[in-house]
């Protein structure tokens, strides 16, 4: 009888793991209790406030709770009066990154087309002094104002790498086929995507160039990172790997996606996706890079809308897959790019309206703006508590006294980071001497431990005594606890 029962239980266990396995993924409304206007991107502000800021297309950004009960939003900065985004389809407020040291300084950027001439504008403004849910909307500095030949293909995507630069991704300037051949003028603004340093200034501008940058010295615009791009709409970095998306959005039959990486050239006029469009001038196929994926532009399927690598904690199934969509048809794919290759690559669902961006929360969880003015997110997989042993995430930084202490030849340090954050474990003497860094790296929300070895940067056996070990991150937080070394 007893055998009877524990068959009964493996076999309840069995299919209820298995029920859990077949559960569908959905797009749910993330706010449904707030309206939204044309919302075109959606980030947090790096302070671990967990809030969520949303850019609407017309020139207001919305600030809310992170909150699915959430019932009101507030403006945090209307640029109606300076941007033309009511009147053109594809202009507007398309963009917005908050400094990675937001928290204390206050500063954030964005992108919009200026009212008038149609101009690219990228801006800085500060929050305001008085009210943490408010921009001072007087503040801006405006870092450059590009002309822009046609209405249309203005990128507008802005963000900080982990590099602490801030990129920017700027369309060919419009019409079709690139009349000017911009994308391929090294001298032009348009068609390219841009990297700069706003903690510096340099050349008469109100920014720093990147030493790496390709053309830093001479050859070019100083801020180019990448160039070739017809209209890049929407590029991220994975936090984990480093790699940078972009979606670069075709002419008539190719949708693309990009690895960017520094000095490439990816073919804009010359190439569609890795087809030839238009070769007049062009150089040997050598000189270009071509998409990781790409699509056709037919049926429903008109333009992409780049996504982000999932790293969130609601579908843990699709944790390290690349997430995009087609703004028209709604058609929701992934894809796993590791060593080159893309795999996994298909299908997930369609959503009930067009996907236009996708955006992060602070811990790193995907949203994505529709065409029927929905935010929507993935609905809560019943896997998440088989799969992420740390789907309970810490509320707050710790860092636990190691354990074995005193120790010797090893020890143990464990700690808690509650929001995705650059997070740095450092050992020293006890003069304050730098020993060792057994972290310096980008971490999810969640529980760590880590071994040292009571070595230094060097593999040398350290002597016996007191240390001290220090956890710092990006979001303000500091520590340091004592351990003892003994032989």
């Amino acid at each position: 009888m007893k055998k009877i029962r524990v068959l009964l239980t493996v076999i309840v266990l069995f299919f209820t793991i298995q029920n859990s396995f077949s559960q569908a993924l959905q797009l749910v409304n993330a706010f449904p209790n707030v309206s939204f206007s044309r919302p075109i991107f959606l980030t947090h502000s790096n302070d671990g406030t967990n809030r969520i800021f949303v850019v609407e297309r017309y020139g207001i950004i919305k600030v809310l709770q992170n909150d699915s009960n959430t019932s009101s939003s507030s403006v945090f900065l209307d640029v109606t009066n300076l941007n033309n985004g009511s009147t053109y389809q594809e202009r507007g407020l398309l963009g917005l990154a908050f400094h990675p040291d937001y928290a204390t300084n206050g500063l954030f950027y964005i992108y919009y087309t200026r009212t008038g001439d149609g101009a690219n504008v990228l801006a800085r403004f500060s929050r305001s002094a008085s009210d943490p849910n408010k921009a001072d909307s007087l503040s801006q500095q405006i870092l450059w104002a590009w002309p822009d030949p046609y209405v249309n293909h203005n990128g507008g995507i802005l963000f900080f790498g982990l590099d602490g630069y801030l990129y920017c991704g700027m369309g060919d300037g419009g019409s079709g086929g690139d009349p000017g051949n911009r994308a391929q003028n090294t001298n032009e603004m348009l068609g390219k995507v841009h990297r700069i340093d706003v903690n510096s200034v340099s050349g008469g501008n109100n920014y720093g160039i990147p030493a790496t940058n390709p053309f830093a010295t001479s050859g070019g615009r100083p801020e180019i990172f990448t160039w070739g791009h017809r209209n890049p709409w929407r590029i991220s970095q994975d936090p984990v790997t480093g790699l940078i998306y972009c979606g670069d959005v075709g002419q008539d039959a190719w949708e693309e996606v990009d690895i960017l990486q520094v000095g490439n050239n990816y073919g804009w006029r010359c190439y569609e996706g890795n087809h030839t469009y238009n070769t007049s001038g062009c150089g040997e196929i050598s000189n270009y890079t071509f998409p990781i994926k790409e699509y056709a532009n037919a049926g429903s399927d008109c333009s992409i809308s780049g996504g982000y690598v999932y790293r969130g904690l609601r579908r843990p199934e699709l944790t390290g897959r690349y997430i995009y969509s087609d703004a028209c048809s709604g058609k929701l794919w992934k894809f796993k790019y590791e060593g080159g290759v893309v795999t996994e690559d298909e299908l997930l669902l369609t959503s009930p309206s067009g996907l236009y961006s996708f955006g992060t929360d602070q811990n790193n969880e995907l949203y994505a703006c529709a065409s029927n003015n929905i935010i929507y997110r993935f609905n809560k997989s019943d896997l998440v508590g088989v799969n992420n042993p740390q789907s309970v995430i810490p509320t707050e930084y710790k860092l636990e006294q190691n354990y074995p202490n005193p120790f010797n030849p090893e020890t143990k340090i464990s700690y808690s980071v509650p929001v995705m954050s650059n997070v740095k474990l450092t050992i020293y003497d006890a003069l304050g001497k730098e020993i060792n860094t057994l972290v310096n790296t980008n971490q999810l929300p969640g529980s760590y431990q880590i071994s040292w070895n009571g070595k230094d940067a060097f593999g040398n056996n350290i002597a016996s005594g007191a240390y001290f070990y220090n956890l710092t991150s990006g979001n303000n937080f500091s520590e340091t606890k004592r351990m003892i070394m003994v032989k």
